[in-house]
């Protein structure tokens, strides 16, 4: 959805003609699958971290537009709402140093920022969902004003036709409307993207499923919204909720939902396209002049645009990305999974976990897909959004009896899955030094249990044993959260409360 989108109303013949080159582009894709017209191996990775916008009392603030005025960076876009910003760092290649030099490129991106957006007394916070975002923050007229969203919004809300249900049971729970999809804005997420050949692509898909859990499990950063402590992870039932396109009678009958972890592993890259045709309707059936099969015929690398777009307004975790560069195709694994922050160290920190893992996973002679059910999986999932560091997961048996136990999240990290994400940066050629040290804060996590999710709860209920209301505790905690964000130490060092005494404002350059 990045790509600038221009739309008028949209008739039957609108969308007849689209779903028309939608069939086309398909066939264009397996056209370029079969004739291995797709680029070679470069050990490419990418990183994009969505951001928030908060005033120095910890609320968000609406200027998205002034503040990118300010940094004035292409690095830097806007996204959903008005309290929101993304950056994107250019891709790097996986090896050596490669994660030391991302997470300095990050820092300086995101000190600059910070700085510039301080001009307008706002700050950068990186965390999966603002504490103190109320109801009111999250409304169409806060939407950045920007034409793509409000057609996404328009046709979402059209096709659903009726306002959206937010029911979210966890610690405590939510229930309430919204008129618009803007809740979803308060979802900001980590978007790491892999560079893989066709041959490699399922099985990197596949390893990227099925360790979505544990990735969750010692990542997750966001308890809180509307006031309410909900899930560990409360992003995922948050954005499949506000991007409902089903009422609850086709909710009853079993159609898909749009945001989706997905029902089965997978044998190709096709697979994922041809069941976003098959299952899902355009949501903006806005069709390109080119006709990719002519294309193809002349020798040329057809854009399929219709697909591209399509896929964008598909939500799943782990998402299937066609992409040209230099006039030649690749395929991209783009995991969705993770929260933004707390720090630089710990966006770094689970990277270097999951492109270790997804390697050491994708190449095992057995792979883990061969041994765990699709559906454990995914319940897997659910259960680590829900549970965080204190998740129990279910996992394949090691040694000769076979079958799945369920073991601590914690437990699976520290033994299984952190020894096989080292030796995949291994194969990758990462640096030992780098591998040590970011892994290493993975591993700190699990010994400590503490991730930005739990940090975040135990601080907000030292500040409510203190005496605090709640809404004033949100505030506090937001505000400690972020000076220690930007001092910069992951989170496992953090000290849990509020100092002594509460500091006085934030956020500060």
């Amino acid at each position: 959805m990045g790509e600038k989108v221009v739309a008028g109303p949209f008739g039957l013949s609108d969308r007849q003609r689209y779903r028309s080159k939608l069939q086309q582009c398909l066939a264009g894709l397996a056209r370029l699958l079969t004739e291995k017209r797709f680029d070679r191996p470069k050990n490419l990775m990418g990183l994009e971290i969505e951001l928030n916008l908060a005033g120095p009392d910890g609320m968000p603030r609406m200027m998205n537009a002034q503040v990118l005025e300010r940094i004035a960076s292409r690095d830097f876009q806007t996204e959903l709402a008005m309290f929101n910003l993304e950056v994107n760092i250019a891709p790097h290649r996986l090896g050596g140093r490669v994660f030391d030099r991302l997470a300095e490129e990050l820092r300086t991106s995101l000190a600059y920022a910070h700085r510039k957006a301080n001009e307008v007394d706002a700050g950068i916070v990186m965390i999966g969902i603002l504490p103190t975002l109320a109801r009111d923050d999250l409304i169409s007229a806060n939407l950045s004003d920007v034409e793509r969203y409000t057609l996404l919004n328009d046709q979402i809300v059209a096709a659903r036709g009726e306002d959206f249900v937010l029911d979210i049971d966890g610690v405590e729970r939510l229930s309430c409307t919204s008129a618009s999809i803007a809740p979803e804005a308060a979802c900001t997420s980590v978007q790491l993207h892999l560079q893989v050949t066709p041959g490699r692509f399922a099985d990197v898909w596949n390893a990227a499923q099925a360790i979505a859990a544990a990735q969750i499990a010692i990542g997750a950063n966001s308890p809180f919204l509307f006031g309410r402590e909900l899930w560990r992870e409360s992003r995922p039932p948050l954005f499949l909720q506000s991007t409902d396109t089903r009422p609850p009678e086709l909710q009853a009958q079993g159609v898909r939902p749009r945001t989706w972890f997905g029902e089965r592993w997978i044998t190709s890259a096709y697979d994922l396209f041809e069941e976003n045709l098959r299952y899902f309707p355009a949501l903006l059936p806005i069709c390109d002049d080119e006709d990719p099969l002519p294309v193809l015929d002349e020798g040329g690398t057809p854009r399929l645009g219709e697909l591209v777009l399509h896929n964008g307004t598909i939500y799943r975790w782990n998402r299937p990305v066609y992409g040209i560069d230099d006039g030649v195709p690749h395929l991209r694994v783009e995991n969705r999974v993770l929260p933004a922050g707390p720090t630089v160290t710990d966006v770094i920190a689970n990277a270097a976990f999951y492109y270790g893992l997804v390697r050491a996973l994708s190449e095992e002679a057995r792979p883990v897909w061969t041994r765990l059910p699709f559906e454990a999986a995914a319940a897997n999932f659910d259960h680590a959004c829900r549970y965080g560091i204190d998740a129990q997961l279910e996992w394949p048996r090691r040694g000769r009896y076979g079958g799945t136990t369920r073991v601590p999240a914690v437990q699976l990290v520290r033994d299984e899955l952190l020894p096989l994400a080292a030796a995949g940066l291994e194969a990758w050629g990462v640096e030992p030094a780098d591998r040590d040290l970011y892994l290493g804060v993975i591993e700190e996590r699990c010994k400590r249990r503490i991730n930005g999710a739990s940090w975040q709860s135990r601080t907000f209920h030292r500040a409510l044993e203190k005496g605090m209301e709640r809404d004033a505790a949100l505030a506090a905690t937001t505000k400690r959260y972020c000076e220690l964000m930007h001092l910069g130490e992951p989170v496992h060092t953090w000290p849990v409360g509020l100092p002594e005494p509460a500091t006085a404002g934030l956020i500060a350059s």
